[in-house]
C-alpha cells in the first residue's frame, strides 16, 4: 500500500520559514518524479515545485528564489523549504509522486499572517 503522508505545516509570521517533509512508503521512491502542488481556499490546486529521479528541480514564478525543494533517496522523503513567507503562500500543501502511476498525500496546512 502506497502512503505518502505529509507533516511540517503549521503557522507562521510574514518573512518566517518552515519546512515541509514528504515521507513516502510502499513504492520504489527513486524511480517517481516528485511534487508539491498548493491549493488555496476556492482556487486551484496549483503546481509549486518538483524534483525529478535525476534530481532536476523546477519551479513556479512565484516561488522561484523563496522556495528550495529538495529529495533524500535513502530516507524515502521530499522535501520542500519555504523561506521569505508570504500570507500568500497560505494553502493546502499537498505532496505528489508520479512514475507509471500518480499518488498524492492527503495534504499539510500551511497558514502565513501578515
Amino acid at each position: 500500500q502506497v502512503q505518502l503522508v505529509e507533516s511540517g505545516g503549521g503557522l507562521v509570521q510574514s518573512g518566517g520559514s518552515l519546512r515541509l517533509s514528504c515521507a513516502a512508503s510502499g513504492l520504489t521512491f527513486s524511480r517517481y518524479d516528485m511534487y508539491w502542488y498548493r491549493q488555496a481556499p476556492g482556487k486551484e490546486r496549483d503546481l509549486v515545485a518538483s524534483i525529478a529521479r535525476s534530481g532536476g528541480t523546477n519551479y513556479a514564478d512565484s516561488v522561484k528564489g523563496r522556495f528550495t525543494i529538495s529529495r533524500n533517496n535513502a530516507k524515502n522523503t521530499v522535501y520542500l523549504q519555504m523561506d521569505s513567507l508570504r500570507p500568500e503562500d497560505t494553502a493546502v500543501y499537498y505532496c505528489r509522486a508520479r512514475s507509471s502511476q500518480i499518488y498524492w498525500g492527503q495534504g499539510t496546512q500551511v497558514t502565513v499572517s501578515s
